[in-house]
């Protein structure tokens, strides 16, 4: 209603501003150049050349300057090599989609997968399952159709659900790490120190803090106002993409952001460190080579996730704005936003013994029914 308004505003000053051209001959305007006629004809054919040219002038203004709708530029032209790359996306995501789906089901099913290492990981995989579903499908649909708009209400939806479960999974992989560190150095207290009811609450902060981070950040970037080009160089609605096009001060929230991310990146990663160092120690320390190899697997497959995770986000959202390029932004993108949510369920099945025998045993199941 707000841009409605607007563009009835700027449409009445655009007239009154033709009309008063008209009847101020001193002033330079679309008929200066257009020798006096005194003929009935001629003006008649004068003054419907100009209304027209009112009308396209008219129309072309609030095209550009009022459209609701952001355009999202994508990552992919129609050239063959960008054909190939887009298939590629398609199958990654599909494997991503398949794994992740997979992954939440095979913890559910199997009785032996239900302690707290696998309900984390089972929320992590719904995270993924999530997080590129959000992206992909829009960035698919607007390839194949040609159209590269999204809505205001969309982009909302986008900004929310990334960032909300960015957030969450951030806090979510500390949490391993914390399970790990228990599990690993205090294993005969582990039942009493990671309950299920403990477990399941610190899953449920996780997701409440995450979703906190997703309201706050939607609330205050759709809240500037955005002028002239409404073009996002991403293939999905990214903050740091949005705060390029508007046309107020963006800084003070820009310190937010760096805020949100000490708290939401830094802090986690923290103790993970923490977490993961006295695990290193414990596992020198340890006299049995099987449990040594069994720790040193499984702590080596949550490392790689939170090193391809954390990597990727700190270099999108803690760096200076001027530092920023649109090229690097979506490679580093697509990178967190597709690939990961693809490679974390196949390191975690393809390094853990308890994941593959669940499968096994599924696929026996189904092998004998048959």
């Amino acid at each position: 209603m707000r841009a409605r308004n607007s563009q009835l505003l700027c449409s009445k000053q655009l007239n009154l501003k033709l009309e008063s051209n008209d009847s101020n001959p001193s002033f330079p305007d679309l008929k200066s150049d257009i020798p006096v006629q005194h003929s009935a004809p001629k003006a008649v054919e004068e003054d419907t050349r100009l209304s027209v040219i009112r009308k396209t002038f008219i129309m072309e203004w609030e095209n550009q300057t009022f459209s609701p709708d952001f355009i999202l530029m994508g990552i992919f032209s129609h050239t063959p090599s960008h054909i190939f790359l887009f298939s590629l996306v398609l199958g990654i995501f599909t494997v991503a989609l398949l794994a992740n789906i997979i992954m939440v089901l095979l913890i559910y099913l199997d009785t032996r997968l239900h302690i707290p290492m696998y309900f984390l990981l089972s929320q992590l995989s719904l995270m993924d399952l999530m997080l590129i579903c959000t992206t992909v499908p829009k960035m698919a649909c607007n390839y194949l159709s040609g159209r590269k708009t999204i809505s205001v209400a969309g982009c909302e939806t986008q900004i929310f659900l990334y960032v909300s479960l960015l957030g969450a999974e951030c806090f979510l992989l500390a949490v391993m790490a914390y399970d790990r560190y228990v599990a690993i150095c205090y294993p005969l207290q582990y039942p009493n120190l990671m309950n299920r009811k403990l477990c399941g609450l610190m899953a449920a902060s996780s997701w409440t803090l995450g979703v906190f981070d997703g309201i706050v950040e939607v609330a205050a970037t759709l809240s500037f106002s955005y002028c002239g080009s409404r073009e996002i160089s991403q293939f999905f609605c990214d903050v740091p993409a949005l705060l390029r096009l508007s046309c107020t001060d963006t800084s003070t929230f820009e310190t937010l952001i760096f805020i949100c991310c000490v708290v939401m990146l830094l802090f986690p990663l923290s103790l993970i460190i923490i977490s993961y160092t006295r695990v290193i120690i414990t596992v020198i320390r340890m006299s049995s080579g099987e449990g040594r190899h069994k720790a040193v697997t499984t702590c080596t497959s949550h490392l790689s996730v939170v090193g391809m995770y954390y990597g990727a986000a700190m270099f999108i959202y803690m760096r200076p704005t001027s530092n920023r390029s649109p090229a690097q932004d979506k490679t580093v993108s697509t990178f967190y936003t597709i690939l990961t949510p693809m490679l974390n369920p196949l390191i975690y099945s393809l390094r853990n013994k308890d994941v593959a025998k669940a499968f096994s045993k599924a696929v026996g199941k189904e092998k004998s029914r048959e």
